[in-house]
């Protein structure tokens, strides 16, 4: 059974926007410092050949993970959804008990996460501690930096 990813519509145009820079933008800049490398001669002890190679593998790469990603996206679309249960595309304010900080995030997309933009992963720690939870709950989430307790204050859509 193919695994979907989940992504918000903003996502996918982003991602096959970056995949399109790549394909037509940084291939053809990399086939080009090849073929200048190239001309410069001995292959063996030629770092600018072996740099642009090593930068050729890593695109090449990329390119095929997220065009493998794009084919299985599932859009999401956050305004069409509803409820008060947190799920994907949930924007949510939290309380963070330890300080009575409140925090805003909006789950999203391996991909779209952006802790300074207040997106966070799907698959990261907050968010699978929230998923499921409803307004008023309290979920405690084991993070990086420690244990954290978070009161679940607002699920929103728009």
């Amino acid at each position: 059974m193919v695994e979907k990813v989940p992504m918000t519509h903003e996502g996918f145009t982003t991602m096959h926007e970056e995949v399109r820079v790549m394909k037509q933008e940084e291939r053809p800049r990399i086939i080009r410092a090849i073929e200048e490398a190239r001309a410069h001669g001995d292959l063996s002890e030629n770092a600018e050949y072996h740099a642009a190679k090593e930068a050729q593998g890593w695109n090449e790469t990329r390119i095929q993970e997220m065009e493998d990603k794009l084919s299985r996206a599932e859009v999401i679309d956050p305004t069409k959804l509803s409820g008060d249960t947190v799920k994907f595309g949930a924007k949510l304010v939290l309380i963070d008990e330890d300080n009575e900080a409140e925090v805003k995030y909006q789950i999203v997309g391996d991909f779209e996460a952006d802790v300074k933009k207040g997106r966070i992963s799907i698959s990261s720690p907050i968010a699978r501690a929230l998923i499921g939870k409803k307004q008023g709950d309290t979920v405690e989430v084991n993070t990086p930096g420690g244990g954290r307790s978070y009161e679940i204050k607002k699920v929103a859509w728009k």
